[in-house]
């Protein structure tokens, strides 16, 4: 029996079924009142068929236009649904937003667990509403290797910008993907442009030195420290260093100001040591408090400066189409792997050959080249 029907069949029971006095008992319960139609079962079966029939792509669309943020929650489910059956359904409201998309500034948060990614994105979100932008954070929480869950509980982290009319937070799950991103996070980037966010935020895992994919999808890359935790000594590594065009030491408050400070000194003799960015753009480093709010212009002041910089010397578009050609050849990749893994024949000799590796009957390498071997025939 499907769980509706069993909830439509009791809650039709209860309804019909008025309690009784109840005698053999020192308690007694007066009669019940009489339920309103609203709970009859043609109601409720009314509300069920209702919540099933699912939009349109074109209904997505116009209501994505219209700047409906249920229709782009929906919508956002269904481009991160594995379900090859919404496959094409979720292509075609992609390719109706994208005229409508590319509007935005594109924003990577990232940095080291704990260092308060989620409490400064609140407090940098809302001084960015406060000044009348439009603010989509996509917050990709990390999925458990064993279990494949993940908490999301980003919105319950930013209780305050949750609630403003013009921010717009939608957490998801890591998965596999590499680098921290949601798997179809530069797809939800397009929904939300279409949607009039004007300032798309990207907070990312914080992985460590593995945060390329964020870089390949923002215009800009935030990299959060914080001071007293060994963080600057990673200032002479390569890596997220180099790709980092700002550096905040977050928590510069209470007793941990002066720390910050030294921080902030160490990391700006630290960037001079890497190479000059193809922007023309001279990454610094700065300090502020997501607490007391003391810094988050500044940050602010830092992003414009240098979107008037890259838009001047052209830079911003030559990224961004970097960026396009990047992710056509990645989606090709993608799609190449699910459709391998979802080839009936390959699902047959997969096992076979898993087991075949399991007894050292056959190299890990030779099984794969056979697989491969088959597929392309």
């Amino acid at each position: 029996m499907k769980t509706e029907h069993f909830y439509l069949i009791l809650l039709h029971q209860i309804v019909k079924v008025k309690p009784s006095k109840i005698s053999i008992s020192a308690l007694h319960e007066k009669e019940g009142i009489e339920q309103p139609d609203i709970f009859s079962k043609t109601s409720v079966e009314q509300i069920v068929l209702k919540r099933k029939i699912q939009p349109s792509a074109n209904d997505l669309i116009t209501r994505i236009l219209n700047q409906d943020k249920v229709a782009l929650s929906r919508a956002i489910t269904l481009v991160e649904s594995t379900n090859p059956d919404h496959l094409s359904k979720a292509s075609e409201v992609i390719n109706g937003c994208l005229p409508f998309a590319n509007k935005s500034i594109r924003i990577g948060i990232t940095g080291v667990p704990g260092v308060g990614k989620s409490t400064f994105i609140e407090a940098f979100g809302k001084h960015l509403t406060a000044l009348g932008k439009k603010v989509a954070v996509l917050a990709v929480d990390p999925s458990s290797t064993i279990s494949h869950g993940s908490i999301l509980g980003d919105k319950t982290r930013m209780e305050e910008l949750v609630k403003d009319e013009n921010a717009f937070i939608r957490p998801s799950a890591s998965g596999e993907t590499l680098g921290g991103v949601a798997r179809k996070t530069r797809e939800t980037i397009i929904l939300c442009e279409a949607c009039g966010f004007d300032t798309i935020i990207i907070e990312t895992v914080g992985v460590g030195q593995s945060e390329t994919a964020v870089h390949s999808m923002v215009d800009f890359f935030l990299l959060l420290k914080i001071s007293g935790a060994g963080d600057e000594l990673q200032g002479i590594k390569r890596g997220i260093m180099e790709m980092a065009d700002a550096i905040v030491i977050n928590k510069a408050d209470g007793d941990n100001v002066n720390k910050a400070k030294l921080a902030k000194t160490e990391f700006n003799r630290a960037l001079h040591l890497f190479p000059a960015k193809k922007s023309g753009w001279i990454p610094t480093a700065s300090t502020c408090s997501s607490y007391t709010k003391e810094g988050i212009e500044a940050v602010w002041k830092t992003i414009s400066d240098y979107f008037e910089l890259v838009k001047v010397n052209h830079y911003f578009e030559e990224k961004r189409n970097d960026q396009n050609q990047f992710w056509m050849m990645e989606t090709i990749n993608e799609q190449l792997k699910n459709n391998f893994y979802n080839h009936p024949e390959i699902i047959k000799q997969l096992e076979t050959n898993k087991k075949a590796v399991q007894n050292n009957e056959i190299s890990p390498f030779a099984a794969a080249m056979n697989l491969l071997g088959n597929y392309f025939k």
